[in-house]
């Protein structure tokens, strides 16, 4: 089972639902920070995830950079939802809002949204809650779409 996008021959949305449904593996991010996509739509993607210790800050809650990795991965993820085989997307972008702490061990959900697909650039949304629906964590993000073989010249 493939985890790069890059080695995908279908669109985004079917390449995002055959990881859902467990015939694609997980995104390799999601395996070291303990998340997976549960749901997705065009447009859209939820995740869920349950940070370990591992990921605590000082003060003892769930350090900003997992609740960044999550919600990166949610809004990119919702742009690809919307890409044919032949585009390719990568985050230019992104600003967060913590409103509350995360607690280690607390199952949350992140739900990526595009806001505006355009040709070159996708407005993303994204928000973190946990198990009874409150806000955690609020972010904006832009994607860069971009024809798939650029990518490839670039590097």
């Amino acid at each position: 089972m493939s985890t790069a996008a890059l080695d995908r021959e279908v669109g985004g949305l079917e390449f995002l639902r055959r990881i859902v449904a467990g015939e694609a593996r997980n995104v390799p991010i999601g395996e070291t920070l303990g998340f997976r996509a549960i749901e997705v739509e065009p447009g859209r993607i939820v995740l869920a995830g349950k940070p370990g210790a591992g990921s605590l800050n000082l003060i003892g809650t769930i350090h900003g950079g997992w609740s960044a990795a999550i919600l990166d991965t949610a809004m990119a993820l919702a742009a690809l939802s919307t890409l044919d085989a032949r585009h390719d997307f990568t985050t230019l972008d992104l600003k967060l809002n913590f409103l509350r702490p995360i607690a280690a061990g607390a199952e949350v959900r992140a739900e990526g949204r595009v806001v505006h697909g355009g040709r070159r650039v996708a407005l993303c949304e994204g928000r973190i809650a946990d198990a009874a629906g409150k806000l955690l964590v609020h972010g904006t993000s832009s994607c860069l779409i971009v024809p798939r073989g650029d990518r490839e010249k670039s590097q």
